[in-house]
Order: structure tokens, then C-alpha cells, then sequence
């Protein structure tokens, strides 16, 4: 049976470990963590294995034949290279790194050594995406409008934006990575504004990061897109997270991770009163009557993520993920230009 070992037993770390503990075809055989009390109670958790407090004595104990890497983002570069040293295959949970220097170099090692490795971009596994990717097919997207409103996670490396690359890079990354992957298309340029002095220090001590950003999006396939991102959110009534992908004779709104509507598709939708102008300027008007087709995600894809990782080691064929490490590097790559963008006020170039 394979050993996986897992190192970082934080708050995603967590969510790995309620997968694993479902599948009966590998040995959870180790849990690292600079907090021996966090890997212990990965352990109890378990129900197997033992815990650590530095990885190269994990693997020289145990040899694991696969590892989970759930750490912040500072933390990534030994970890990676001493386990691409040994020819582990290897799932790291995003941000790849925040030295796209150090990132690149670490996708070519992997490359090299045609190593198997994937990324935590779960939301590519999700089902709402056939459906996402069939009106994609269907209908030229002309722009996108999206965005993601949340608040301020409870971790503290998160605060600093030197620590945790800002939330565009930090979280908004889903709702980029999956740009790239329905658009089927690469970022060309970005041009990101950041927004701060609406979190003070009096209510959050030792922030220091964006509250929101917006950013002009150009893919080379023609399509334009803005994304805001904000962590000011203190009710969920503050926004509506969603992307809508639009087209000019109907639209789709994204909600990650939960579902997609259409509208303008259905025979209902396509009245003259949806499809009107305001007599004289030309302005689109919706119906108050519109009607929407609506599919819902129906499975758990943070364990089809996971399952398909393990899969892929247990089989040595890598086909299926989805999201495989260099591909993730280009959205890191993405959402790093972002950031270069909001230091240097100009338009940046996506270059991987």
C-alpha cells in the first residue's frame, strides 16, 4: 500500500486530511507540522501514522511515496526541492511561491524529472464547469465581469500582503485560474489598482494589505475582463461574488463552486422584451419576467481533486488532473503580474 505524508496540519491541511481519511487504497503515514500538537492530532485524526516536526526526518523515516504540501506561501522552496531531490510526487496547495524565480525553477526540476505533481486549484474539478464550458463553445465571450467579496481570514501571515501575496493572489487565484481555464485562453496584459483605509489597524491590529483591487484583464483571444477583490465584506449582503461571462445576444453568471445560470438561451428568454432596447439611446434592457436555466454543482470536488492526485501516483499515468504543476504556475505567474501591476501603476505584461 503507498505512504502519503502531509506537511502544514493547518486550516487546509484540515481539509485534505477529511479526504484522505475516506479512502481505504494508502497508508496515511506521516503529518509534519511546526506545531508537534497540530501533527499529533492529525495523527488521532488518522487513526495511522506519526508525526513530526521536520520534513526531511519524516521522509527519511517513513518514504513516503506521495505528500501533500499545505503550507503559506513564504514557506514554499525547500520543501519542494528536497522532495523533487527524492522523486516524490507531490500536490501543493496554491500560491505555487511568491519568487516567480524560484517558482520557475521548481517547474523545471519537475519537468525534467517528468515527476508527477499537481496543485490545490480544487474549483477545476467541479461539475457546473461542462456546463460553463459548453455555453464558452457556443458563444463568443466578449467581456468578463468578475469579482470575489469576502473578509478577513483568521490567520495571521495573511495580514501582510508581503506574506501572503494580497488577497488576489492569496484567494482571488481561484476565480483567475479558472478564467484561464474556461476561456481556454492566456492572459496577455493586466493593469491592478489597489484600495486601502477602509480596514484600520483599530479594527484589525497589524493589517497590512490591499482592502480591494480592481484589475483590466486582456486574454490574447480577444476577450477583455475586470475582477474586483475585496476583503472589507462584513455581511454577506455587502456583494455578490460572481463572474458573468457575456455574449452579445445572452450572458452566464458564474458562482464558484456552486453553479452557473444562463440567460438569454432558453426559448423564454429570447422575447423581444429581453432582447429590447430603451427607444433613442440604445441601452440594454432585461425583462422583468427573465428567466434563467440553472445548473448546480452536485459533487464533492475537493475529494475528486485529491482522489485524482492519489490516482495518478497509484497508476503512474497523470492524464487526468486538471491541474498539474506547471499549468499551475501560469496563474500564479497571473496573479503575481497583478501585483507588479499595483507597485509600478502600469499596465504589466503576462510573461511565464
Amino acid at each position: 500500500m503507498k505512504k502519503l505524508a502531509l506537511i502544514g496540519c493547518g486550516g487546509i491541511g484540515s481539509y485534505h486530511l477529511s479526504h484522505f481519511v475516506q479512502f481505504k487504497d494508502i497508508e496515511l503515514a506521516g503529518f509534519c507540522d511546526l506545531i508537534i500538537e497540530r501533527a499529533e492530532n492529525f495523527v488521532k485524526k488518522a487513526g495511522s501514522g506519526k508525526a513530526f516536526t521536520d520534513f526531511v526526518e519524516m521522509y527519511d523515516e517513513i518514504k513516503p511515496d506521495m505528500v501533500f504540501i499545505c503550507v503559506p506561501p513564504t514557506c514554499h522552496g525547500r520543501i519542494e526541492f528536497e522532495t523533487i531531490k527524492r522523486n516524490i510526487p507531490f500536490f501543493v496547495e496554491k500560491p505555487l511561491a511568491l519568487d516567480m524565480c524560484m517558482a520557475k525553477e521548481m517547474v523545471r526540476q519537475v519537468t525534467e524529472k517528468g515527476l508527477i505533481a499537481a496543485s490545490g486549484f480544487q474549483c477545476r474539478y467541479d461539475d457546473i464547469n461542462d456546463a460553463a464550458k459548453a455555453y464558452i463553445k457556443d458563444h463568443q465571450i466578449l467581456h468578463v465581469a468578475a469579482s470575489r467579496v469576502g473578509g478577513i481570514p483568521d490567520a495571521p501571515w495573511w495580514n501582510v500582503k508581503a506574506t501572503s501575496g494580497g488577497q488576489l493572489v492569496e484567494q482571488t487565484i481561484h476565480q483567475m485560474d479558472m478564467l484561464r481555464y474556461l476561456l481556454d485562453s492566456e492572459p496577455d496584459t493586466v493593469y491592478s489598482v489597489p484600495s486601502r483605509g477602509y480596514i484600520t489597524q483599530e479594527e484589525c491590529p497589524g493589517y497590512f494589505t490591499d482592502d480591494l483591487t480592481t484589475t483590466l484583464i486582456t486574454f490574447k483571444n480577444g476577450t477583455t475582463c475586470t475582477m474586483m477583490t475585496g476583503c472589507y465584506s462584513l455581511n454577506g449582503a455587502s456583494w455578490d461574488s460572481k463572474m458573468t461571462f457575456g455574449s452579445r445576444s445572452s450572458r452566464m453568471d458564474y458562482y464558484l463552486c456552486s453553479k452557473v445560470t444562463t440567460y438569454g438561451v432558453a426559448e423564454a428568454d429570447k422575447a423581444a422584451e429581453v432582447a429590447g432596447t430603451i427607444s433613442g439611446d440604445g441601452t440594454q434592457r432585461k425583462s422583468d419576467n427573465e428567466v434563467g436555466v440553472t445548473t448546480k454543482s452536485t459533487i464533492d470536488f475537493g475529494v475528486k481533486c485529491d482522489r485524482t492526485f492519489i490516482d495518478a501516483v497509484l497508476t503512474g499515468d497523470p492524464s487526468k488532473i486538471r491541474s498539474p504543476y506547471a499549468d499551475a504556475y501560469k496563474s500564479v505567474a497571473f496573479t503575481i503580474a497583478c501585483n507588479k501591476s499595483m507597485e509600478t501603476g502600469m499596465p504589466v505584461k503576462v510573461e511565464y
